[in-house]
């Protein structure tokens, strides 16, 4: 039997709301902090930490934009309608600010607005060490339950996969997963990391596959545990069954290859 509920966790100066999802058995289990996609804690994600209680682990879901900090910004309003600006965009364009920007004149002042505040948020100077202390403080409280065994690890998604190797580099878990994610920032950061790493990747996701070779390259300088694996004709967020790009064949092998990784290291 599998119990999940909403909890709340107290970070250095704020609070975070979250998702737990934990076997109903009595006994002990490594811990994992799972990290939603640029979209925030949603259904699938839920799903996600659901299918990992059920195979043995302690699961919280933070949702990484609750808290006082940032929750006034980050609303599920102002994130679903710039990530649908977003993705009106050509491809090619997205990164393109004078184009952006013109396309965003086009818009009411209210959501010009709403959508500029986000964007600057999550795009362009993203909070990541606040963000990152927030999953530190994830891991701290999974450490704290009754039922923590003692090892903890991370696997995110997209965005999450950026931050579930910021995580590591806090030396705090026992095994990062990264699932088509962003680099560290400097990839210097790399040396700290404790456990294995893991990453994931879709061959067709260029703009994050550029950046691979630094990632090994640093993991390798410094010593690291680690497997990458790509697949071939794979898109980005190729393992989430609600978006366009879900690729069955690859999301069922990253799965098993998710599920080995951490019976190894957890």
């Amino acid at each position: 039997m599998i119990k999940s509920e909403m909890v709340k966790y107290r970070t250095e100066d704020d609070e975070i709301t979250g998702y737990l999802a934990q076997p109903e058995d009595g006994g002990k289990h490594p811990g994992v902090v799972l990290i939603h996609e640029i979209f925030g804690l949603d259904e699938h994600t839920k799903d996600v930490a659901g299918r990992l209680a059920a195979e043995g682990y302690v699961v919280l879901a933070p949702h990484l934009f609750s808290s006082r900090r940032l929750s006034k910004v980050l609303t599920i309003e102002g994130i679903s309608e710039t990530m649908k600006f977003m993705m009106s965009l050509p491809i090619e364009k997205q990164r393109d600010e004078n184009y952006r920007n013109a396309e965003l004149q086009k818009m009411d002042g209210r959501k010009r607005e709403m959508i500029s505040d986000v964007y600057e948020t999550l795009f362009v100077n993203r909070p990541v060490d606040l963000l990152t202390g927030y999953l530190s403080s994830g891991v701290d409280y999974l450490s704290n339950l009754e039922n923590a065994s003692g090892k903890i690890g991370s696997v995110g998604f997209c965005f999450g996969g950026g931050m579930s190797i910021n995580l590591g580099c806090t030396g705090k878990t026992d095994a990062s997963v990264i699932f088509y994610g962003d680099n560290p920032d400097p990839i210097d950061k790399i040396k700290d990391v404790k456990g294995a790493v893991m990453g994931l990747y879709g061959g067709e996701d260029t703009r994050i596959n550029s950046k691979i070779d630094e990632l090994v390259k640093a993991l390798a300088t410094h010593k690291k545990s680690f497997t990458i694996k790509m697949y071939p004709g794979a898109h980005h967020a190729f393992f989430n069954d609600t978006r366009p790009h879900y690729n069955d064949a690859a999301a069922k092998d990253a799965w098993h290859m998710l599920l080995d990784f951490f019976d190894h290291n957890l």
